[in-house]
Parts: structure tokens; sequence; C-alpha cells
């Protein structure tokens, strides 16, 4: 049966899933997921594309970006994935891939499920009970869009700047989307809605695993 074709739209947001090789680790040390979002930063100026929020999961990533040019977004899988494999293995002294061989992804009606989606990315760890708190998981973009810290990497998107017409307001703001908390319930909900609308792809909802 053939693969259905990947969407992508000019300046229209995407969420990206990436798996290790049948489930396996993807990250081992915490200089891994420096070098990662490092090589990412470098693909998403080059490719033009913005980043909205992400998670580094132990054996998977989760991104939200937008892309200026539809066709960047292969362009930034690629490369990303060519540097940071061949980092992996001359680190661990290992060969053979680390990623399965194909990423997923679901374009994002940014005006109903842009905010629901970086919410359901940046909960990966706590529905993996990794941490209680979104906030206390380091490796994804909550720390940022919730509580200020700086990131070279982030872009905001326009929705997320309009729930507060400063810093402070806006990520208070950004705060109150998770405190309804965190329910398995609300954040599968607003997938398969993602997943349902007019701009929804071939994505299957992934479950997190430490």
């Amino acid at each position: 049966m053939p693969r259905r074709p990947r969407i992508h739209l000019d300046n229209v947001p995407l969420h990206i899933v990436q798996r290790g090789h049948n489930r396996e680790p993807c990250f081992f040390g915490e200089e891994d997921y420096q070098a990662y979002l490092h090589w990412l930063g470098e693909a998403l100026v080059k490719e033009h594309c913005a980043l909205h929020a992400y998670a580094l999961m132990t054996n998977h990533v989760h991104l939200l970006i937008t892309p200026e040019r539809s066709d960047a977004v292969p362009r930034v899988i690629i490369a990303l994935g060519r540097r940071y494999v061949q980092y992996i293995n001359t680190t661990y002294r290992r060969t053979g891939t680390l990623w399965d061989s194909r990423y997923k992804s679901s374009l994002i009606q940014a005006e109903t499920y842009l905010l629901a989606c970086q919410r359901y990315i940046e909960l990966n760890p706590v529905r993996a009970a990794m941490v209680d708190d979104p906030a206390h998981y380091r490796w994804t973009s909550y720390r940022h869009n919730a509580l200020g810290q700086a990131s070279p990497y982030l872009t905001p998107h326009p929705l997320y700047l309009a729930i507060g017409r400063g810093d402070t307001e806006r990520q208070a703001a950004y705060r109150d989307l998770f405190r309804a908390r965190t329910t398995k319930p609300s954040t599968t909900s607003a997938w398969r809605s993602t997943r349902t609308s007019r701009w929804a792809v071939h994505a299957s909802m992934p479950e997190s695993k430490p």
C-alpha cells in the first residue's frame, strides 16, 4: 500500500513527530539534547522556518514549525538528521540508523488549534510521568513560552503574542492554559480535533514514553 504524501503549505504551522528507530532512545545524555537544538537552530535559520514549540523526549521529538516555503521542511529534517546521527554514532561508537525512516506531520489550522498543539507538545513529559509539572522538564519550550526563559531557537507565533499585552501578561495567560490540567482527555481531544480538521494530515496520535 503506497504511503500517503505529506502535505506542507507555505506559512502554515506544521506539527512534526520523529521517533527513534524501533522506538529506541535517540538521546543518551544532556549534551545530546544541546547538540540537537544547536543543529536544529542552524537548519531553521538556513531554511527560513520558525519554531514555536518543541519537546525532546527520550525516544522521539515533537516540533511545531512554520515554514516560509513548504519545501523547506524536508530540508530541515534531512540536514538535522544527517548531522545529529553522525554525532551520535561517533560519540557512542555505534553504527546504523537512529531515526525511523519517515517523520510524521500534521498541518495545524492556526486560528483554532495552534495553542492547543503547543500545549499538547509541552505536556508530553507530564503524560509520560517523567515530571508532574511541565516546568520541571528541561527539554521543551514550556519554560520559554510560560516563564520567559530566553531561547535562541524559538519564534513566537502571532496568536501566542495576542494572548497578552506584554511578556508578563502573556506568560501568565499561557500558564492558565495548563492549569486546566493537564488531563489526558483534554489534550487527546485537542489532538484529535486537529487531525479531523480540514488541515489534518496522516499523523496518528503519538504516545509519550520515556
